[in-house]
């Protein structure tokens, strides 16, 4: 099964533990696999090296080169017109209709409210975890 990870939910992860960092765990068990594009990856590494300027007891350079490693990577899918309220959260929406995702897991307002684009489910952490135990 393909996710694609929102970059609220992966730079959480990286800083901090909880269910953000939980869906990560599950990546690593090999429950899912973890679909991005170029521009997913390189928004993960924008907003977690500006983030670690505030948090120096942070690396985040061994998650990153972890998840360009390890992750899927998929040219997106040409969407058109704009699908969310922000145009910056079509990058999801583009790589995960473009890996055929069965989900997109977020915390962002802007996408959770699309419900089932594509066929595609936008759940938060916790749903996430939820379907997956």
């Amino acid at each position: 099964m393909n996710v694609v990870l929102d970059t609220n939910v992966v730079v959480s992860a990286i800083f901090w533990p909880g269910d953000d960092r939980a869906c990560l765990v599950l990546w690593a068990r090999r429950r899912f696999h973890l679909s991005l594009t170029p521009a997913v990856f390189e928004e993960y590494c924008e907003v977690s090296r500006r983030l670690s300027r505030e948090f120096p007891q942070v690396n985040p350079e061994p998650w990153l080169r972890w998840i360009e490693g390890k992750a899927r990577v998929y040219e997106p899918a040409p969407l058109g017109k704009q699908r969310s309220r922000d145009v910056e959260d079509d990058p999801f929406l583009a790589a995960a209709l473009s890996s055929r995702a069965r989900y997109i897991v977020s915390k962002d307002q802007d996408l959770l409210v699309l419900g089932k684009p594509f066929g595609v489910e936008i759940l938060r952490p916790a749903q996430f975890l939820a379907r997956c135990r």
